[in-house]
């Protein structure tokens, strides 16, 4: 196969993130954003890598994801790296609920179109989203490999004894409502990453991966299969988040419908927008929070410490779910950088053979590492995420077996 090229989108509702690499070696050509579609303030920064050219950037008007991509092409082709290469071999795209149909990386055709489109009602901030970007993207390259990478897929081989909610079954199923999962292209890579990292195959290793970004996700992970994850039917559930809840009564909601009189949208919005740290202090970032705490600041580190508490909740749950746990991956913004939530999260732990050593955690850096001191029984590792290079990954190898066939 000559054409080694893959372009992974992610198109949000005013949005498309896009990296271009190259599956020869890995590496990355290109990287951008075109950011607040549909406005007249939209603006596109593109980073070409490949030749270490400059970034660039512009605003205008963009008025929807055609003209969005057709955008990102010409901003490529300037670089030599157009859609119309001959070396790009598929473009791969996230798609966030691929529900109980979609298990692994799947070549876009109608079928497979009209199942993300029914997934609607239970992903409307995202999945009209990525259809857009797919059927704008099949557009401009017709002729090309179009696969779907869904979040949830690494996390269809919950037992259904972790995917099922205990309400009545046949309403459960009526309505499609089960705990799918998030981030999935994040743990599948930092589970594998973290296996290497040890120097053991996936298939040996037991480990609990840590997603802590504005968005928050734990998954417990048995040679290679998730066995259980922290978000369910949306990534709504789960750890205290950046403007999300995670956990609480459902009660919760009828409280607030029939004492606070609040509609169901202005719940929702509560939950999803103005709840986790964001509602507890009013900052969801941790660099902000941190430094707040360092001057006294009373809610920050109450926000702090209701954060570090559910994820050690999930950090029990998941060994008692385990049984044997081999490591304890931290990732994302927040897993990789704020040396003081992973110090925390662990701490008071070491009976579960679970503790970090400070020099080796408060180091930085862009390569998985380990964090834990040398003689202990878990071991703590740093796992930068590459979901990018995970999707690309997954789109090439589908690309080249089909080729083989």
């Amino acid at each position: 196969m000559s054409a080694t090229r893959v372009l992974v989108l992610n198109s949000g509702s005013s949005s498309v993130k896009y990296q271009l690499l190259d599956m020869a070696d890995g590496s990355r050509l290109a990287m951008g954003i075109v950011e607040r579609i549909g406005e007249e303030t939209s603006r596109l920064r593109h980073t070409p890598l490949a030749r270490g050219g400059e970034a660039r950037e512009w605003a205008g008007p963009v008025a929807d994801h055609d003209s969005a991509l057709k955008a990102v092409s010409e901003e490529l082709a300037r670089d030599g790296l157009g859609l119309d290469s001959p070396e790009l071999a598929a473009i791969g795209h996230r798609v966030v609920h691929g529900g109980k149909a979609f298990t692994e990386p799947t070549v876009i055709d109608d079928a497979v179109l009209a199942e993300i489109e029914r997934l609607i009602p239970v992903a409307p901030l995202h999945n009209p989203a990525n259809l857009t970007g797919i059927r704008t993207a099949m557009a401009l390259r017709p002729d090309l490999p179009q696969v779907a990478v869904f979040d949830t897929a690494f996390h269809t081989t919950m037992p259904e004894s972790a995917a099922r909610y205990a309400i009545d079954v046949e309403t459960a199923d009526e309505h499609r409502v089960r705990r799918y999962g998030f981030h999935g292209t994040s743990h599948a890579y930092v589970s594998r990453a973290t296996a290497e990292l040890l120097g053991r195959a996936p298939e040996e290793v037991n480990v609990i991966v840590l997603h802590l970004g504005n968005g928050a996700s734990a998954s417990a992970v048995r040679g290679g299969r998730c066995v259980d994850t922290s978000m369910g039917l949306t990534p709504l559930e789960g750890l205290v988040m950046g403007t999300r809840s995670g956990d609480l009564d459902p009660a919760v909601i009828f409280h607030l419908a029939r004492v606070g009189g609040m509609s169901i949208d202005e719940i929702d919005t509560l939950l999803n927008k103005k709840s986790g740290l964001v509602g507890l202090c009013g900052d969801n970032d941790m660099r902000e929070i941190e430094r707040r705490i360092g001057e006294g600041d009373e809610a920050a580190r109450l926000a702090f410490d209701i954060y570090i508490h559910r994820l050690k909740k999930y950090i029990g749950a998941y060994y008692a779910v385990l049984g044997t746990v081999d490591a304890i991956a931290f990732t994302a913004g927040v897993g990789e950088n704020a040396a003081q939530v992973r110090e925390a999260a662990v701490a008071g732990l070491e009976t579960l053979g679970l503790a970090v050593d400070g020099a080796l955690n408060a180091v930085r850096g862009d390569e998985p590492r380990l964090i834990s001191p040398e003689d202990a029984r878990v071991k703590v590792a740093v796992v930068p995420t590459d979901e990018e290079l995970e999707i690309a990954t997954q789109t090439y190898a589908l690309v080249r077996h089909a080729e083989k066939k």
